[in-house]
């Protein structure tokens, strides 16, 4: 079955839905330590914050919370993955995962995974900021989501 989301004004909601959103606030503000903790504080049963906490969203949150698979092709040669890492750092993107292939004939394949929710800039300078690097032969972003 494919998902299907829906946006829907705040006051037709249930409210474990609403303040299930209310909880991980709470947590991600660092007002509360724990799901316990910022639970009771909303008056929220903890199994109906992990019932709905994986499917409700505030819609500026779905805006901000991305990640974005980028493919590279990098010589290889000392210091390239390291300044690849390091413009990524620069740019507030978080590294998830880091995948390289075995280098076939000087060029190595490496693939990232990058949370963009803070991330400063454009996904697209930051690619071009990643192309300009010495070494980066290829640099493009093979998935969203």
């Amino acid at each position: 079955m494919t998902e299907r989301y829906y946006v829907v004004r705040e006051d037709l909601l249930p409210e474990g839905i609403l303040k299930t959103e209310q909880v991980k606030e709470l947590l991600r503000r660092g007002e509360a330590a724990t799901v316990h903790e910022a639970a009771e504080r909303i008056g929220l049963s903890r199994s109906a914050f992990y019932k709905y906490k994986d499917g409700v969203y505030a819609l500026e949150q779905t805006s901000r919370e991305r990640i974005v698979t980028l493919s590279m092709d990098l010589e290889h040669r000392s210091g390239v993955l390291s300044k690849v890492l390091g413009t990524l750092a620069a740019s507030e993107g978080n590294v998830l995962t880091i995948s390289q292939s075995i280098p076939l004939q000087g060029l190595a394949n490496v693939v990232v995974s990058v949370d963009t929710a803070i991330m400063s800039g454009e996904l697209a300078e930051l690619v071009d900021k990643l192309r300009a690097i010495d070494g980066v032969k290829r640099a493009i972003v093979v998935g969203r989501g």
